[in-house]
C-alpha cells in the first residue's frame, strides 16, 4: 500500500503554512471534521486507501479537464488500477429526482431580475452557522446593493427555527432586492440567466453544480473536503473567491463588489465559462467522460 505523508517543521509552520506535498493546500485547509478526532480520521483515510488499492478500478464523480493532475497523481500512486472519471454525474439525473421540495418561487423572482446580477446563497443540506454570522451575512448581502436569493433552511442558524433572527423589516427595507426561500431547485437557480455568483459551502455536488453553468463562486466552507474545494476553487481554477479574514459584513460586501463589478470578477467570469465549456464537451462523443464510460462499460465485460 502506497503511504502518504504531508509535514512541514513544527518551528516554522502556522496554519498559513502550505503543506509540501499537497500545493496549494496550506495546513488550515486540510479536511477536518466538526469536533473530530483527528485520529479518527486518519485511521478512515488509511481505510479508503485499502479499498482502493484492493480494487478493481475506480469511478470518479468528476472529468478529465478538472482534476487531471490529481489523476495523474493517483495514476503514479496505483499504476495497475484503471480509473474512470465519468461524472459529473448530477448531468445525468432529471430536475425533478430532486427538486420535490423546493420554493418555485424563486424561478419566478429570478425571472424579475437583470441577467448575471443576482447573488444566490446556499450552503447545502448540513452545514450550520451562529446567530451573529447569520446577521452579518444578511447585511453583507444588503450592503452590497446585489439583489440575492437566499435558502435558508429550517435548522441552518443555531438556536433558531428559520427567520426569527432576522430584524424586524429587514427584506420589507430591501424593497424585494432580496428572495429568501427554505430551499431552491438549485440546477435550475444555477443555469438561470440573472444568477451572477453562486455563495457556496462548496460541498462537491454545489461546486460540480456550479462549473457545470459555468457560475463564479463565493467561497465559504464549514468542514471536511469544502476546506480543500475552496481552495481549489479560488487558487487552481481560479474561478471563485474564498472568504479569508471571516464573514464580517464589510468583508462580505468587498467580496461581492470584486466579483460582480470590478476586473478580477470579469477574469473569474471568463474562466468560469471555459471551464463550463470543457465539462459539456466531457460528456459529448470523444470527450473525456464518454470515453471513460465506455472504457468503464468495456472493462465490466472482461470479467464475464
Amino acid at each position: 500500500m502506497p503511504r502518504f505523508s504531508a509535514h512541514v517543521s513544527k518551528s516554522t509552520r502556522t496554519s498559513n503554512t502550505v503543506v509540501t506535498e499537497l500545493p496549494p493546500l496550506r495546513i488550515k485547509d486540510l479536511p477536518v471534521f466538526p469536533k473530530g478526532d483527528p485520529e479518527k480520521h486518519f485511521e478512515l483515510c488509511v481505510v479508503i486507501v485499502a479499498k482502493v488499492a484492493a480494487s478493481d478500478g475506480v469511478i470518479f464523480n468528476t472529468f478529465r479537464d478538472l482534476e487531471e493532475q490529481g489523476l495523474a497523481t493517483l495514476h503514479k500512486q496505483f499504476p495497475n488500477l484503471p480509473f474512470f472519471p465519468i461524472g459529473p454525474f448530477h448531468k445525468c439525473v432529471p430536475e425533478e429526482a430532486s427538486s420535490s421540495t423546493s420554493d418555485q418561487s424563486c424561478i419566478s423572482w429570478l425571472n424579475t431580475q437583470a441577467p448575471n446580477s443576482v447573488i444566490y446563497v446556499s450552503f447545502g443540506t448540513i452545514a450550520a452557522i451562529s446567530k451573529t454570522q447569520f446577521l452579518e451575512i444578511a447585511w453583507g448581502l444588503a450592503n452590497s446593493h446585489q439583489p440575492f436569493l437566499w435558502v435558508v433552511r429550517p435548522g441552518l442558524v443555531h438556536g433558531s427555527d428559520w427567520l426569527e433572527s432576522l430584524p424586524t423589516g429587514f427584506l420589507e427595507n430591501l424593497n424585494e432586492r432580496g428572495h429568501i426561500v427554505k430551499w431552491a431547485p438549485q440546477k435550475e437557480v444555477l443555469a438561470h440567466p440573472s444568477v451572477g455568483a453562486f455563495w457556496t459551502h462548496n460541498g462537491w455536488n454545489s461546486t460540480l453544480e456550479s462549473v457545470c453553468e459555468g457560475v463564479p463562486m463565493i467561497c465559504m466552507p464549514c468542514f471536511s473536503d469544502q476546506l480543500v474545494l475552496a481552495r481549489y476553487v479560488s487558487k487552481v481554477w481560479k474561478i471563485g473567491l474564498q472568504f479569508e479574514n471571516g464573514t464580517e459584513r464589510g468583508e462580505i460586501e468587498e467580496t461581492i463588489r470584486k466579483l460582480m463589478e470590478e476586473k478580477e470578477g470579469e477574469d473569474i467570469r471568463d474562466r468560469s465559462l471555459k471551464l463550463m465549456e470543457k465539462a459539456n464537451v466531457s460528456f459529448k462523443p470523444g470527450g473525456s467522460s464518454y470515453q471513460c464510460l465506455d472504457g468503464l462499460v468495456k472493462h465490466i465485460l472482461s470479467f464475464e
